[in-house]
């Protein structure tokens, strides 16, 4: 990469630096060959929900992080019972570590989480709810990186009872897998890259010659339009988590470390992966840890299932619920989105994009995209916007999601006559709903729009409309863009002037 290139990539990186807290320089020490995938991680974000089954009431917790070091551990989630996480280098990584304080006076700990007993439901390990969080047995920890782990291991902390007042990570670690990410390249020339989630078995074997402990998993995946913060991985939020069945990625799978030798890697190692589409920004996974209460082989500790392929567990061998992670990555595919405003329609000279109906299309980082803007024929094209710009045809570099904007003008309708004035001088002002992404209807109140069909109407000036946005079964809503803004399924608007607003949906 030379230093034009390293600049370019710099400066198209630096938004995302900036959120992330991380310098962009960091970011050019990643392989050249990251831009050629046509899509880049720059975040990955693990956020889980854990219960404590050590047999003992316990005073923290810590994740261990192989192979990243401090400064790409920009983050952790510290709404919990012990506050802000310390994150400190070792010899193979670095640690990330909650812990009680301690009365030195009276020998005892200020915080702790209890033995799991209780069932489980989502949201009892949040502290925002008082009526479980307390005594419920289970808390919520997370972190987010810049940089893959090559081995993430988390434990419990309790007292040693050998050395009172010091903390002692439990073994087994705790059956919580982590999810590395990377980018394959497009199958083809200017075809969408994948998102590669790779998870490998949490709890080591004893012995070499040994198989683990073994858990189910099961997985839920979407995608979104716009990139996640930590905060947001809950069980409890739909908006940013999967939890569907439409939503279910694989279902019950055996996960269980293997042998050095005989084993074959299939139980040890779960890969899914699924296309970084056009206007993804983040792609979010949920992943269900199990406990598996069926028989083991006497010798070599191997799973055996009724099944005997452990690919349809018997109920008799599913048993609690243990941990549920909510892991994310933060992605920016290279891509050219069109947005339209009135009557018309947008088109690529390579027939990737033809919009109205296609409105996006992934395509190879730095691919020249040529668009050309026709209105119909109740319309004028007035310009683009965006990364467009005038009203000859445009060519942009697909460098990162590049967002371009056509608006068509219809002539004012009526002629002539003053007819239809709505006295002392009030004029109306044009809404204009669009969807993408998915299927689903827009409506609103007072009623006008019905987004589907009716996509426009003109409101007296000063009212303001509640455009409420619903999925249509199988999809999801995920939020606005333009004159309407967030994830909530209804926005108003005070019609002052002309406004236009898009409802984004999802297929899970």
């Amino acid at each position: 990469m030379n230093l034009t290139d390293m600049s370019k990539t710099a400066r198209r990186l630096a938004p995302f630096a900036a959120r992330w807290g991380f310098a962009a320089a960091a970011l050019l020490a990643a392989p050249d060959a990251a831009r050629a995938q046509s899509a880049i991680i720059y975040g990955s974000l693990s956020n889980f929900d854990i219960s404590n089954d050590t047999g003992q009431v316990c005073h923290g917790f810590e994740i261990e992080l192989d192979g990243v070091t401090p400064d790409q551990v920009p983050g952790s989630f510290n709404a919990t019972r012990y506050g802000d996480a310390r994150v400190t280098a070792t010899p193979t990584g670095t640690r990330v570590r909650w812990e009680s304080a301690r009365d030195v006076n009276t020998g005892t700990w200020l915080t702790r989480t209890l033995q799991h007993t209780v069932p489980w439901f989502s949201g009892q390990c949040y502290s925002w709810v008082p009526g479980t969080y307390e005594n419920g047995g289970c808390e919520h920890f997370g972190t987010y990186t810049t940089a893959n782990p090559t081995r993430v291991t988390s434990r419990w902390l309790c007292e040693d009872a050998a050395a009172p007042g010091t903390l002692t990570p439990m073994n087994p670690p705790t059956a919580v897998p982590y999810a590395s990410y990377y980018v394959n390249p497009p199958a083809a020339a200017n075809n969408p890259p994948q998102l590669v989630a790779e998870i490998e078995a949490p709890e080591p074997a004893e012995a070499p010659s040994l198989y683990g402990d073994a858990q189910w998993i099961r997985s839920y995946v979407m995608q979104l339009p716009r990139a996640l913060s930590l905060e947001e991985l809950m069980a409890d939020n739909p908006n940013a988590v999967p939890m569907n069945l439409n939503q279910l990625e694989a279902d019950y799978q055996i996960l269980q470390d293997e042998p050095a030798s005989g084993g074959n890697g299939n139980r040890r190692r779960k890969r899914n992966s699924g296309n970084i589409e056009p206007t993804t920004r983040a792609i979010v996974r949920r992943i269900e840890t199990w406990s598996f209460t069926g028989s083991y082989d006497a010798v070599t500790h191997e799973a055996l299932c009724l099944d005997l392929l452990c690919n349809a567990p018997d109920a008799t061998e599913i048993g609690e619920l243990l941990s549920v992670q909510m892991t994310a990555a933060n992605v920016q595919p290279d891509s050219v989105v069109v947005s339209l405003v009135g009557g018309g329609r947008v088109s690529s000279s390579d027939r990737v994009i033809d919009c109205g109906g296609k409105c996006a299309g992934s395509y190879d980082a730095g691919t020249p995209v040529t668009l050309t803007a026709k209105a119909d024929s109740k319309a004028t094209f007035t310009g683009w916007n965006g990364a467009c710009a005038g009203t000859g045809t445009c060519t942009v570099a697909a460098n990162g999601i590049v967002n371009v904007g056509a608006v068509f003008t219809a002539p004012p309708s009526g002629g002539g006559g003053g007819g239809g004035s709505t006295g002392g001088g009030t004029t109306g002002k044009t809404l204009t709903v669009k969807t993408a992404g998915g299927k689903g209807l827009v409506t609103s109140a007072p009623a006008g729009i019905s987004c589907g069909k009716t996509c426009a109407k003109s409101f007296a000036t000063g009212t303001a409309v509640t455009l409420t946005a619903a999925p249509e079964p199988g999809f999801v809503f995920v939020n606005w863009t333009g004159a309407c803004t967030g994830a909530q399924a209804t926005c108003t608007i005070t019609m002052n002037t002309n406004a236009s607003t898009q409802a984004n949906f999802v297929k899970p």
